[in-house]
């Protein structure tokens, strides 16, 4: 018998823990083994560990339990759709009747009870979009930017970008004009969708943005708008009238291919000018593909739309929904008025950041705190007795939903069934206190702009908080030893490091910038998040730490100002708080170079 080779034995040894299960009762289909990283796979599972290679290498690469094997980049169920556009075609196809986007602001501005387009008129009003933009002599490839807040028209002209081939670049509403002039100067924006308000920040440099040849302003009228010098070169229409000319001369589509670019998502530019982040659109299928092999929505579920469009956690959940057929309702546009928009729509997924999260947390326990005696007792054993059976995986009495906890759902609408965070840490008291009070599946999840937005996410079923869940099926991540803040794969008891993560999740690169890219892309297609994380038993992320965000203290000590600032955030009277630190000579230390101290942080 010939001697089997090493890479053959290892070969061997990965698909020992594959082996699929006789055992119906089994909800995983890995097995005990006992090679050497066997300690990983005992108990419930949500996480494989694998050799980064294969024929060497520490098994320290981690994927999800799902699809082990093979990185998904397409839906299971549909594998034909590989972008934007063959999603959007396929809920035409599939829900073309069933309601799509909503909106409770009428013609004249007043507000009422939500309005509904269904998929087929989004599909007819996208295709007159597309063409408008075409007959303007807008051509395939071209950038097209959108500045307005959450709105039906917002995803018409995407899905009409992603039909027509044009890449979408959001702009904030809330950046200042150096900061939109950047952005539009540096992608080549040549057409732009705004509101009449963000139409005087355009016209205040509109000299400054040569590229741009077209302005189409959504929610104004012809006869309203400012006349431009024809020196300027740039037509400004309403979006009523590029939807009539597109309806009078519509276009053939030009789908795109997955490699195409889809976006071009610019990071907010905390640490100078805003980066251009280049996602494709098989980045973004892939990425929502691994969403769905976890979480399942409905043609019948209703999301709410408040959170930024420029921002890639709310672009997601809305490529998500697409696929999904979930109807979109829009907030007003106004924050402090959320609440009533969630009475009004009654959604059934709510996703938000754990600022508000933290709000509703606080408003209710101060609630609680002002409500007498009896009160409080009722709800604290309420409270105890629901989380107690939550733990340990029991449905809990339905009585103290009837005598507390159903009248904080409404405070949601009453039918919220899947609650999901991003973009920050949220408190573990906050997570267990959402999951007891709107006795629905709360989840947590991480990720970045730069990965198409999900890097891991919690599993339906685990009721362990504070942490971020098991790897999107998508990706792969592995942890970096960081020496100098002490982060290592050796440590105990669990291994920590910088995450990084590799896959068809992965952005292309910054736009116009090699040199940042290769500053956290290395050689073998690992993306290096900066965020220090560890692998609690199961496959299960959590983030500890941010590898750049330190200050070195007089001491010789490290100190992240992320963890100072969660400690001030808990205090009630603090909404926000930034800790700024200042690198001086230290007074306290006469014989060492110039060091920070903890002295000269200011909150």
């Amino acid at each position: 018998m010939e001697m089997e080779s090493p890479a053959e034995r290892r070969l061997y040894a990965i698909h020992s823990h594959l082996l699929p299960s006789s055992n119906a009762e089994d909800d995983s289909f890995l097995r005990r083994n006992h090679t050497s990283s066997s300690h990983f796979f005992h108990g419930q599972k949500y996480g494989v560990v694998l050799p980064e290679k294969l024929q060497s290498g520490k098994w320290n690469v981690y994927r999800s339990v799902r699809s082990p094997m093979k990185l998904v980049s397409r839906f299971a169920d549909h594998p034909e759709i590989g972008t934007l556009h063959d999603n959007f075609v396929h809920a035409v196809e599939t829900y073309k009747d069933f309601k799509y986007l909503g909106t409770r602001i009428r013609v004249d501005g007043t507000v009422g009870e939500y309005k509904w387009m269904t998929f087929g008129e989004a599909a007819t009003a996208r295709e007159a979009i597309g063409s408008g933009l075409r007959y303007y002599g807008i051509e395939q490839g071209a950038c097209v930017g959108l500045y307005f807040i959450n709105r039906p028209e917002w995803l018409v002209v995407d899905h009409a970008c992603a039909a027509y081939s044009y890449t979408s670049v959001p702009l904030y509403d809330t950046l200042g004009p150096d900061a939109v002039n950047y952005v539009v100067n540096h992608s080549g924006i040549q057409a732009i969708f705004c509101v009449p308000q963000t139409l005087n920040t355009l016209l205040s440099f509109i000299s400054q943005i040569p590229s741009v040849r077209l302005i189409v302003v959504v929610g104004g009228a012809d006869e309203h708008l400012p006349s431009l010098p024809l020196t300027s070169g740039v037509k400004l229409i309403s979006y009523l009238k590029l939807l009539g000319q597109g309806r009078s001369n519509l276009q053939p589509f030009c789908p795109p291919k997955p490699e195409d670019v889809a976006t071009i998502c610019y990071t907010s530019g905390t640490t100078g000018t805003p980066k251009g982040v280049v996602l494709t659109h098989g980045n973004l299928i892939a990425n929502v593909a691994g969403f769905c092999r976890a979480i399942k929505f409905y043609p019948s579920d209703i999301y709410i739309s408040y959170l930024p469009l420029a921002h890639i956690y709310e672009r997601t959940n809305q490529i998500i929904s697409v696929y999904y057929g979930v109807g979109i309702g829009f907030y007003q546009g106004d924050n402090l008025k959320l609440m009533d928009d969630l009475a009004a729509l009654r959604p059934t997924i709510f996703c938000s950041v754990p600022r508000l999260y933290n709000r509703i947390y606080a408003g209710i326990t101060n609630a609680v705190k002002t409500s007498g005696v009896l009160k409080e007792r009722l709800f604290r054993a309420a409270y105890n007795s629901k989380k107690q059976a939550i733990m340990n995986g029991r449905n809990a009495s339905p009585i103290w939903d009837r005598l507390v906890f159903n009248k904080i759902r409404e405070k949601l609408g009453g039918r919220v069934r899947f609650m999901g965070s991003g973009a920050s840490p949220l408190s573990p008291d906050v997570m267990d206190f959402l999951r007891v009070c709107f006795g629905c599946l709360v989840v947590e999840g991480y990720g970045m702009t730069e990965t198409s937005c999900i890097i891991t996410l919690m599993d339906e079923g685990d009721n362990l908080s504070g942490h971020v869940g098991s790897p999107n099926s998508a990706c792969e991540i592995k942890l970096v030893d960081v020496p100098e803040m002490n982060y290592t794969s050796e440590d105990e008891p669990y291994p920590r490091g910088e995450i990084c993560v590799r896959g068809p999740i992965v952005f292309q690169g910054y736009y116009k910038d090699e040199i940042q890219t290769r500053e956290v892309v290395d050689d073998d297609g690992w993306l290096h998040t900066g965020d220090i994380g560890l692998w609690l038993p199961g496959g299960r992320l959590k983030i500890i730490d941010r590898k750049k965000n330190i200050f070195k203290l007089a001491q010789g000590e490290y100190i992240a100002p992320e963890k100072v600032e969660n400690v001030y955030v808990k205090c009630k009277f603090v909404l926000q708080c930034f800790i700024y630190g200042k690198e001086i000579v230290c007074k306290c230390n006469n014989s060492g170079p110039s060091i920070t101290c903890l002295a000269n942080f200011r909150v």
